[in-house]
């Protein structure tokens, strides 16, 4: 049986944007760097509000005619649009791509070298265990095709956020949806819109909420269960599956479950942990 598996990311769309200043406008605009992508290299950023809060999540491709932009279907319009308004005299052109390219998740054990597939194959800059996204018309062979249901339980069990089901688009920061954690920000880049408010956060170390691991001996209750440590309102559940979750927790205040304070979601007990793959740490004690 195959060691690979994927999804078909039914809830994304691709828009395409190209003409000769493509790079310039969208390193002006996003958190990521993209003027030193090469053909066929991915980033992960966003288009955030002057005021640091992300409106747009996304992977960013190079092709050899421009860039894809994978993001969430439900809000593709609405980039499209946001993007054009920063257009002005611009050499761009920004489009929806033909709809028989679809979106895949790969992933599996030691992915990396044995996908073969015909089309745009990038492997997630975020973390190497999430495995690879594929732009192609139809699944790889050699994987095994599994339900969605599947890759939201891989990657709720790495604790990789996704925009939209573990956070608010409008109402959270880039560092609160852990996007300094995986490179979704390049804090050594130039101006882009929003990026004095993060640059602050990053310098002054002032993020308080994050998105944390969240962890029970039962089934965990819905999303958005309150989570209170030692009595005490510290954040609300986000994506569940069974008896693993996230949740968008102040740090200061949960922190002391670290120290063997009770935690619950609910009436649930649950354990609250920050990824192996962070580099944040639980605050000191007052």
């Amino acid at each position: 049986m195959s060691e690979l598996f994927c999804s078909e990311l039914t809830g994304r769309r691709l828009l395409r944007v190209s003409g000769e200043d493509a790079a310039r406008f969208l390193h002006g605009l996003v958190t990521c760097d993209v003027e030193h992508l090469k053909p066929g290299e991915i980033a992960f950023g966003a288009l955030l509000s002057p005021q640091g809060k992300i409106l747009f999540d996304f992977f960013i491709v190079r092709s050899v005619n421009g860039f894809i932009l994978d993001t969430d279907a439900s809000m593709a319009d609405d980039l499209a649009k946001r993007l054009a308004f920063y257009k002005l005299r611009a050499k761009v052109d920004i489009s929806p791509m033909d709809e028989r390219a679809h979106v895949f998740a790969i992933w599996g054990s030691d992915a990396a070298g044995k996908i073969t597939a015909d089309g745009v194959v990038a492997f997630d800059p975020r973390l190497k265990e999430m495995g690879a996204r594929a732009y192609i018309r139809r699944a790889p062979p050699d994987v095994e095709e599994v339900p969605l249901a599947a890759w939201h339980r891989h990657r709720i069990a790495l604790g990789m956020p996704k925009g939209g089901l573990d956070f608010v688009f409008g109402d959270t920061f880039p560092h609160e949806a852990l996007m300094d954690q995986f490179k979704g920000v390049d804090f050594a880049k130039g101006c882009y819109v929003g990026q004095e408010v993060v640059s602050r956060m990053q310098h002054r170390g002032t993020a308080r909420k994050r998105l944390i691991q969240v962890t029970s001996e039962t089934a965990l209750p819905e999303s958005g269960a309150e989570i209170l440590v030692d009595g005490s309102a510290c954040g609300a559940l986000a994506s569940t599956d069974g008896k693993a979750g996230l949740a968008m927790a102040r740090l200061d205040r949960a922190a002391g479950h670290a120290m063997g304070k009770p935690a619950y979601a609910g009436t649930t007990e649950i354990r609250l942990t920050i990824q192996p793959w962070a580099r944040f740490e639980w605050p000191q004690a007052g």
